[in-house]
C-alpha cells in the first residue's frame, strides 16, 4: 500500500511564500497599531516566523539585527518553559542574558502556533520600547555600572496563559515605566503582530497540510544553506586578521578564517567586558557576524536557519563581546556596529572591489526626554540618527542613509518631531567633513540637525565614532566623525559630547547633532 504522495513543487513553493507574506503582515501590524514614533515612523523593529524549535523560517522588514535575535529569544523561551506551552500563551522577555540579546529597551514578544494540538511555529517581533525604567528617563544611563540600573528585568515570562492576559505581569511593566500608556501602547502592537503572524500559519498547515508545511520548511533550509555554500566558495581561502584602536583608547582584534566549507570569525581575543553600559552577549556578537557572512555568501535573498550552516564564531566568556551578568548592556548597540565595521573592514581591506569603504558605523541614539511645552504631556524621543556611508570602486558613497546594522528605517519627519515633542528643528542638512587628499570616489555625505529646546528637558545620548575617522580604501581619502554639541542659550560656547546621559537642557539651548562622511575609495 502506497503512502501519501509527497508535496509538488508548486504547493511548496506557495508554502513558502505565504510564510513570508505572513511575517511582512506582522511587520504591518506592528508598524500601524503601535503609539511611539520610534516603532511607527522609524521602524526600530523586527518580526519573523521560526519553526517549533526556534529555527528562523522567515522574515518581514525591519532592523536586520532585530531580526537575528528572535530565532535565539524563542530557543531560550521554548527552553525555560518546556512541557509549559499551550495554545494561546504568549511569552516576553527583553533581558540580554535570557534570550533578548540586546538591551532592556527591546522587548521581544513570541506566540506558539498550534496546529491539530501540536506546537508548528512561533511568531515573534521585538521592538524598542521608550522607557522602561532605570536611573535616567529612556533607560539608557551611561553611568550604569550593572544591568539592574538600566531599568525593569524580564527573563522571559509569561504574558498570557492560554489566552488569558496575565494582569500582574502588565501591571509591573506600567508600573515601572515613566510613559505607561505609550509603553502599553506598544506592547499591544507586538502582541497583535504575533496573533496575525500565528493566525496566518495556522491557515498554511490547515491548508496544505502538515506534511506539506515540513517539506517546505525544510527545502527552504537546505536552498538557502545551498546559496550560502555556494557564495563561501567563491570566497579566497585564508586567514584574515584586524586590528583597529576605538574612540576610548583599547585595541579590538579579531580574524576571520575562510575554508570552502566554513567561516570562523574568531573573537577570543577582545578586551575585557567593560564596567560600564558597553557589552553585548555572545549572541549579539553573532548577529554581527550573521550579517557579514550573509552579505557576502548570499545577499540577495532572505535569511532563514539553513543560511548560517557555515558560519562559526568563537568567543571568549567575559569579554566584552561576551558579556557575563550583571554587566549592563544600555549602549550594546554601539559595541555591536563596531564590532561589525572591524568585520567588514576586515575583509573589505583584502577584498576592496567587494566590499565599500568604511561608513559612520554608529547608531548615534538620541533621547530627549520632558514634557512638550504647550499641552504638558510627557515624552520620550527616541532617534538613531543618518550618516554617511562609503564609496566603493565603481561609485561614490551614499548620502544620508541609517547604520548597516538598521535596514530600512526612516528618519522620523521634521512635523511629527516638532508636534510629539514640542521642540523645533532649526536645520537638518547634508554635511561634508571628510579629511583632504585622497583620490577616487568620495563618501556620501553626514546628516547636522539642530535643535531648539522650548522646554525644560534631559538628553542622553550615545555617539560612536567621535574621535577616530572612518577608513577609507585603496588611497581614498577619510571620513569624519561624529558627534554632538550643546550651546546653551544666549552663548556662543559649544560643548562636545559622545556619551552622556541625564543632560539638563533649559528653553533656548541648542542641540547640533552632526554625523560623519563615508570613507573614500581610490
Amino acid at each position: 500500500m502506497r503512502g501519501p504522495a509527497a508535496p509538488d513543487t508548486f504547493t511548496l513553493e506557495i508554502v513558502e511564500a505565504a510564510l513570508t507574506a505572513a511575517a511582512d503582515e506582522m511587520f504591518a501590524v506592528l508598524r500601524r497599531t503601535a503609539m511611539s514614533p520610534i516603532i511607527y515612523e522609524v521602524l526600530d523593529v523586527g518580526t519573523g516566523l521560526t519553526d517549533a524549535a526556534g529555527n528562523l523560517i522567515s522574515s518581514g522588514a525591519g532592523i536586520p539585527t532585530f531580526v537575528g535575535v528572535l530565532d535565539k529569544a524563542v530557543r531560550h523561551i521554548a527552553g525555560r518553559f518546556a512541557g509549559d506551552i499551550a495554545d494561546g500563551d504568549i511569552f516576553l522577555t527583553n533581558d540580554p542574558y535570557h534570550g533578548a540579546v540586546t538591551h532592556l529597551n527591546d522587548a521581544v514578544v513570541a506566540q506558539p502556533v498550534f496546529a491539530g494540538g501540536a506546537p508548528v511555529a512561533w511568531a515573534a517581533s521585538i521592538a524598542h520600547w521608550s522607557d522602561i525604567g532605570g536611573r535616567v528617563a529612556g533607560s539608557m544611563a551611561v553611568d550604569a555600572t550593572d544591568i539592574h540600573q538600566e531599568g525593569l528585568r524580564l527573563p522571559a515570562v509569561k504574558l498570557f496563559d492560554r489566552g488569558r492576559p496575565v494582569t500582574p505581569v502588565l501591571e509591573l511593566i506600567r508600573a515601572n515605566s515613566r510613559l505607561p500608556d505609550i509603553l502599553a501602547g506598544d506592547l499591544w502592537a507586538q502582541v497583535a503582530a504575533g496573533r496575525r503572524g500565528a493566525a496566518r500559519i495556522a491557515e498554511v498547515v490547515q491548508r496544505h497540510g502538515r506534511a506539506a508545511y515540513d517539506a517546505a520548511l525544510q527545502r527552504a533550509f537546505d536552498r538557502a544553506a545551498g546559496r550560502a555554500a555556494a557564495g563561501l566558495a567563491a570566497l579566497p581561502p585564508r586567514r584574515y586578521r584586524i586590528a583597529e584602536e576605538q574612540d576610548h583608547g583599547p585595541v579590538w582584534r579579531a580574524a576571520i578564517a575562510v575554508a570552502p566549507d566554513r567561516f570562523t570569525v574568531d573573537l577570543t581575543e577582545a578586551p575585557d567586558q567593560s564596567d560600564g553600559p558597553w557589552n553585548t552577549s555572545r549572541d549579539g556578537a553573532v548577529i554581527a557576524a550573521q550579517m557579514i557572512f550573509k552579505a557576502l555568501t548570499d545577499p540577495s535573498r532572505q535569511a532563514n536557519a539553513g543560511s548560517y550552516r557555515a558560519l562559526e564564531v568563537l568567543t571568549r566568556p567575559g569579554s566584552v563581546f561576551h558579556a557575563r551578568e550583571p554587566a549592563p548592556h544600555g549602549y550594546y548597540f554601539e559595541t555591536r556596529i563596531r564590532l561589525f565595521d572591524l568585520l567588514w573592514r576586515c575583509l573589505a581591506e583584502a577584498m576592496p572591489e567587494r566590499l565599500p569603504a568604511g561608513h559612520f558605523a554608529s547608531i548615534c541614539g538620541t533621547v530627549l526626554a520632558g514634557r512638550h511645552a504647550d499641552s504638558g504631556r510627557a515624552y520620550t524621543m527616541v532617534e538613531p540618527q543618518q550618516g554617511g556611508w562609503g564609496a566603493t570602486a565603481a561609485r561614490d558613497g551614499l548620502d544620508a542613509m541609517f547604520s548597516a546594522s538598521h535596514g530600512e528605517t526612516y528618519n522620523c519627519p521634521v512635523e511629527i518631531a516638532e508636534a510629539r515633542y514640542g521642540h523645533l528643528v532649526g536645520r537638518k542638512t547634508l554635511r561634508a567633513d571628510a579629511a583632504a587628499g585622497g583620490t577616487g570616489r568620495r563618501g556620501g555625505c553626514g546628516v547636522e540637525t539642530l535643535l531648539r529646546l522650548r522646554a525644560p528637558a534631559t538628553l542622553s545620548v550615545g555617539y560612536g565614532r567621535t574621535r577616530v575617522p572612518v577608513w577609507p580604501l585603496a588611497g581614498g581619502a577619510p571620513g569624519g566623525v561624529n558627534g554632538v554639541g550643546i550651546t546653551p542659550g544666549g552663548q556662543a560656547q559649544e560643548r562636545l559630547l559622545a556619551f552622556a546621559s541625564g543632560v539638563a537642557l533649559q528653553p533656548g539651548d541648542e542641540v547640533r547633532l552632526f554625523t560623519a562622511q563615508g570613507g573614500g575609495h581610490g
